[in-house]
């Protein structure tokens, strides 16, 4: 239903986008004692760090290959080489997962040539640490693209077909706008099914803001080898997003576990859907504290749509996340008038809206403008945007880095659809004019009645001349 337009700009004003490796280090730390890093100069890693650093307020484990003009022009092999040994020697991680950048992807470096020689000449030295490499060059694709490559890498690394399945466990794959909290909560609804998850990659387990017991330079949980290895005795894969459709159609290839794909968990049809397949699968009812969710969930629609209804919404969002939240919008009975993404996505085609945008911030707030929208829905970078519109900022996605508590917003099941619509609505009313006596006038002869410009006094003090009631007869009511 929805036209893509790709803007002809000579440059990204106020970009909406973040880069493929970004995505791609983001991914690999929902691996557990992992040491994500980027294979580029110090700059490209400095900003991501900060980016993540900011949006979770937390330490985010990030290296670099320093690469510089000399080992730019000359190859990066060297740079590799010392990055992995000072990285084995000094955190020992279970894993070093490698991204590309677009200084070494312009160069043309040959890293799954670099990682064979680094192993022929230091296997001994790096024991067990296994190593993991991906190609995200930042000048094409996005954030979601970085993630989508980085678990697919993964799934080619480490799945291994098994001999036998396991009836109690599946696989899910989420996608990169999903929060801590929200691979949390789908882990418990599918744990209520008496089926128990491999979340990959699980950030949740690694950037939900919980304090270690004792300092680690790598990543603080996620998914473990073990994990890995055992996904291919899965009874089916959970894939949430279309991001996420390569890694689990590799993994069905490698192993042959079924999957099927959620293009979105958010809105009372989808999560209707999710909680059906887990009962087919599980051979398990729906829990009665799901049961009852719905139900809040459908008394919460029912409560904001009197506010949410009609209303005109901007939103600039990666595609799933995009898609999520403008067929909720639509389900409420909101139009999606301004809608920009950062890279081309089978979602896109589906949204129920006229136009989706390839731009940036500045072309949301244009689109904005234009056609009146009452509300922007993005990350912290349109804060800027809807001070100008003089429209309430919804803050939603990556990075969120003026507000806490980013990793704990909830926005897919019952429970997050339900806050997520909520949230809509009280912004709604928020801005709603309260009203007060001055906006309410008298009518003229009550007006004139209350001041004493009449001798027509009635009363039952209302001014209506009805001369009031004689005792035991019924009493009459004047609306004023």
């Amino acid at each position: 239903m929805a036209k893509l337009i790709e803007p002809k700009k000579a440059c990204a004003v106020n970009p909406l986008k973040m880069s493929q490796p970004l995505g791609a280090c983001y991914a690999f730390m929902g691996l557990d004692n992992t040491m994500p890093m980027m294979h580029g100069s110090q700059g490209c890693t400095s900003f991501g760090l900060v980016l993540l650093v900011r949006h979770f307020k937390e330490a985010i484990p990030l290296q670099t290959t320093a690469m510089n003009e000399v080992s730019t022009i000359l190859g990066g092999y060297e740079n590799i080489e010392q990055a992995v040994l000072n990285i084995k020697k000094r955190a020992n991680p279970a894993i070093i997962a490698i991204a590309s950048t677009g200084l070494t992807e312009t160069k043309g470096d040959d890293v799954d040539g670099y990682l064979k020689t680094i192993h022929r000449k230091h296997g001994e030295t790096l024991g067990e640490t296994k190593i993991v490499y991906v190609s995200t060059p930042d000048y094409v694709g996005a954030f979601e693209d970085g993630w989508g490559k980085a678990v697919l890498a993964v799934v080619e690394a480490f799945a291994e077909p098994a001999s036998e399945r396991n009836a109690r466990q599946v696989n899910l794959l989420p996608g990169c706008h999903l929060t801590p909290a929200d691979i949390d909560e789908l882990r418990e609804i599918i744990e209520s099914f008496g089926l128990r998850a491999v979340v990959l990659p699980d950030i949740s387990g690694s950037l939900d803001g919980h304090i270690p017991e004792n300092f680690t330079p790598t990543t603080l949980g996620g998914t473990t080898l073990a994990d890995l290895k055992s996904m291919g005795a899965s009874l089916a894969t959970l894939a949430i997003g279309t991001q996420m459709s390569a890694a689990a159609t590799a993994l069905e290839d490698r192993t042959g576990v079924p999957f099927k794909v959620f293009e979105r968990l958010t809105g009372l049809a989808s999560v209707d859907a999710f909680v059906q397949y887990l009962a087919e699968v599980s051979g398990q009812p729906v829990a009665n504290k799901y049961r009852r969710q719905r139900g809040q969930l459908q008394d919460a629609m029912l409560d904001a749509h009197f506010w949410v209804g009609g209303k005109k919404f901007a939103i600039g969002a990666e595609p799933d996340l995009l898609n999520a939240l403008t067929w909720t919008a639509y389900e409420m009975g909101a139009e999606v008038l301004a809608a920009v993404t950062t890279t081309q996505s089978s979602v896109i085609a589906g949204l129920p809206c006229e136009e989706v945008i390839l731009g940036d911030l500045e072309d949301l707030e244009m689109r904005a403008k234009a056609t009146g929208c009452e509300v922007l829905v993005t990350h912290s970078h349109g804060r800027q945007s809807a001070q100008r519109l003089g429209i309430p900022l919804l803050r939603t996605g990556l990075p969120m880095f003026d507000r806490l508590g980013a990793s704990h917003t909830l926005l897919v099941g019952y429970r997050g659809t339900r806050e997520l619509i909520t949230q809509w609505a009280n912004t709604f009313l928020e801005a709603e004019h309260v009203a007060t006596p001055q906006d309410w006038p008298l009518p003229a002869e009550s007006l004139a009645a209350a001041r004493g410009e009449s001798g027509e006094a009635a009363a039952c003090g209302t001014g209506c001349g009805c001369g009031g009631s004689a005792p035991g007869e019924p009493q009459e009511i004047h609306f004023t």
